[in-house]
């Protein structure tokens, strides 16, 4: 798709530059300024050509933001997917420290402190 938003910037460069280069030589080549019609079907055929190139330029670049909405959003799944995995795994091990303790045999003193990463 760049590739063709190229070539339309291409062309409608060349045909602006060709029309240039026509209506300047008009007078030398027909001894006459040319009509009316003929530059107004110029300009509007240009018109075109630009309408042309900005909406594939347009189109291309509002394909790639979609694309880039999709891969963060699909991103933004993957990373609470692996909290979530991580969270499992704490929490399971977390488990198993409380089931593994025996009971304490004194409840009168107070347990130690437990730092849990």
């Amino acid at each position: 798709m760049k590739k063709v938003n190229s070539i339309f910037q291409l062309l409608t460069a060349l045909f602006f530059a060709l029309g240039l280069v026509y209506f300047l030589t008009y007078e030398r080549m027909w001894s006459g300024s040319p009509e009316a019609g003929e530059v107004v079907s110029w300009l509007l055929a240009g018109l075109v050509m630009y309408l042309i190139t900005w909406g594939t330029g347009w189109g291309h670049t509002s394909s790639l933001d979609s694309r880039i909405r999709k891969l963060e959003l699909e991103k933004k799944e993957l990373k609470a997917m692996v909290f979530d995995l991580e969270r499992g795994v704490k929490m399971g091990q977390l488990d198993k420290k409380i089931e593994e303790q025996p009971d304490d045999k004194d409840s009168s003193s107070i347990k130690p402190r437990e730092n849990f990463k």
